[in-house]
């Protein structure tokens, strides 16, 4: 499988935990942003594999036609091209609308 990831997904996870570093400035440390950083990410490689298909619950998602997968708190919009997957977008749990 070759996966693509776009920028959008990527700068979502970033920007969650760029704003939560700011809100707990005094006890949120960079060393764990930067680990829920990389446990963010890390899963977007299991999609298809250990990451299961799910109907997207994003009204977006749904009308765009991706898939979702989810790992832990994070969400996850794909779409399949032969053996490539691109995730398209990520989504915490907490903005789940």
């Amino acid at each position: 499988m070759k996966y693509i990831v776009r920028n959008q997904c990527t700068r979502n996870i970033v920007d969650f935990y760029r704003h939560v570093a700011m809100k707990y400035k005094h006890t949120y440390s960079e060393y764990l942003m930067l680990k829920n950083i990389d446990d963010a990410v890390d899963p977007m490689f299991q999609i298809e594999q250990s990451l299961l298909r799910r109907k997207p619950t994003i009204e977006r998602w749904q009308k765009s036609g991706w898939h979702m997968a989810n790992a832990g708190k994070w969400y996850y919009a794909y779409t399949i091209s032969g053996d490539t997957i691109t995730i398209e977008d990520a989504c915490h749990e907490q903005n789940m609308h």
